[in-house]
């Protein structure tokens, strides 16, 4: 697939080498964040069905077009992993990168040579990012990790539910995007420190608490008070009014009225002066007491009024407000839009795909996106010339069925 011209300025991290052995999801995401912002990435796939990502979920042309969002800007070297002289290829990319990213089961790269101990002798200077279910030590280290495990057993599972009705899942897999955004954290802070010391060093990152990080107060709660946070439905326990009120038009309304001056003027807007005069609902503490009272207030109010009224009412007076969005509402939503947030893949097939946008937005040096994502394989001269191989030499890999691509 043809890069994707770009006229932007050259990324923050340009110049930064990353080499990627992860697959799926976590491990290639946090290697997309880096790609997208300058990175050069390259991409171990292994040899003939590549990333499993690229047959998941809706294909065009047979791959996935998820695949065009997790693997821009990468290159990608198809190399089998088993064979020792892919895995010595490995160690010389590792030997002249900045950062090598891997999510794999704790202790597969140890079985091929390729683990810290291994790659720091030959690159001190090198940041290894690892991402795994649930880390590289204590007793659960070798267990199987997905996702959606991390997220049950980081409590947010428990906590996805309408009260008395099974737990369910987020409906993307959060577990792993948050694992690899920490990954990119624990990364830029490597560097950072690189800076001062000369030395790299390893990021350890399990699922699980990645998911954990972002609870909030669940834990201290506990530890103070013996409370166990029960499931709330659409509600935010301890915080009110805060919900997702049904309309006339059978849409609901997210309201966040939980401000206490955005409660006075929600109360307004509803013609409830009696309770926005109400000294007892002043604070979130008495509103928090009375939150049943104050949600059924507001859901009479919204019943009688479609989701467009509700809002167009709401925005008036200033007060947080939005409707649940499907993905065709993304889509030709104004604001989506005019920040860029709905970009473009040109395909080989001539076709146009829509992608998401890039984040963080940087204002002098704003990631972009430079290449579409690869075949399989379809670096593998560029990155083993680049080594300093001869064409008899990758000809001899090629032959072995050690390396494949183009």
């Amino acid at each position: 697939m043809s890069a994707a011209p770009s006229t932007q300025p050259a990324g923050p991290l340009t110049g930064l080498k990353v080499l990627e052995l992860g697959q799926l999801i976590a491990g290639p995401f946090a290697a997309k964040t880096l790609a997208d912002f300058g990175a050069d990435v390259v991409k171990i796939e292994t040899p003939g069905t590549g990333d499993p990502l690229r047959k998941w979920r809706l294909l065009k042309d047979g791959t996935s077009v998820w695949w065009q969002v997790q693997s821009r800007n990468k290159r990608s070297l198809a190399l089998d992993l088993k064979a020792p002289a892919a895995q010595d290829i490995v160690r010389q990319l590792a030997a002249e990168s900045d950062v090598l990213i891997e999510n794999f089961r704790p202790g597969a790269m140890e079985g091929w040579g390729l683990g810290p101990d291994d790659l720091l002798k030959l690159n001190p200077r090198l940041i290894m990012l690892r991402i795994s279910g649930y880390g590289q030590t204590g007793p659960y280290r070798d267990k199987p990790g997905f996702g959606v495990v991390a997220e049950a057993m980081s409590g947010l599972r428990h906590l996805t539910a309408e009260p008395g009705r099974v737990p369910v899942r987020v409906g993307v897999s959060i577990g792993d995007t948050l694992a690899a955004l920490h990954g990119v954290i624990g990364i830029l802070l490597a560097l950072q420190e690189r800076q001062q010391s000369g030395q790299g060093q390893v990021v350890d990152v399990a699922l699980y608490e990645a998911v954990f990080n972002c609870m909030e107060s669940l834990l201290p709660e506990y530890s103070a008070f013996g409370a166990v946070r029960e499931p709330a439905g659409s509600a935010l326990p301890g915080i009110a009014p805060s919900n997702a009120y049904r309309c006339s038009d059978g849409g609901y309304a997210l309201i966040a009225g939980n401000g206490d001056s955005i409660f006075r003027r929600l109360c307004a807007t509803m013609g409830r002066d009696d309770l926005a005069r109400d000294p007892a609902l002043a604070d979130n503490a008495g509103r928090v007491a009375r939150v049943a009272e104050i949600d059924a207030a507001i859901g009479e109010w919204a019943a009688q009024r479609t989701v467009d009224e509700v809002l167009a009412a709401l925005d008036a007076a200033a007060v947080p407000a939005g409707r649940i969005y499907t993905v065709a509402d993304i889509a030709a939503d104004p604001h989506y839009l005019a920040r860029g947030m709905i970009d473009h893949v040109h395909m080989d097939d001539g076709t146009d795909l829509a992608v998401p946008g890039i984040v963080p937005k940087l204002s002098r040096t704003p990631g972009c996106h430079r290449r579409n994502a690869p075949d399989i394989g379809q670096d593998t001269d560029a990155v083993l010339r680049g080594m300093g191989l001869t064409g008899a030499q990758i000809q001899a890999l090629r032959d072995q069925g050690i390396v494949v691509g183009g």
